[in-house]
């Protein structure tokens, strides 16, 4: 599943992994979109993957705990892993300054 996508190659490439539809997964997807929406709007694109269903994918990331939630672009390639509630945690490990400034 994946939401707003960003033009031509154009700002961030997230997938989050997570592990079925766990209080702690669901969390990490509600706080990052919201996250996202407020922060990044439509200069995103972002990929959900339940290790469950897909273990190659998590594999090839070298994801090992869930959620995690995996920055591709712009590089460098990034992980985060939690419920993403901390807001500035995520942005600076995004690499955004939010909106208004520092907080």
């Amino acid at each position: 599943m994946s939401d707003a996508a960003p033009g031509d190659g154009d700002g961030h490439v997230l997938k989050l992994f997570v592990s079925g539809a766990t209080p702690r997964s669901t969390q990490a997807i509600t706080n990052l979109r919201r996250l996202l929406e407020r922060e990044l709007p439509g200069a995103y694109r972002l990929e959900v993957i339940d290790i469950y269903q897909n273990p190659q994918a998590a594999r090839d990331h070298q994801v090992v705990a869930a959620p995690t939630l995996v920055k591709l672009m712009p590089l460098p390639i990034r992980r985060m892993i939690g419920d993403l509630s901390d807001a500035a945690r995520v942005l600076s490990g995004l690499g955004v300054m939010p909106q208004g400034g520092p907080a």
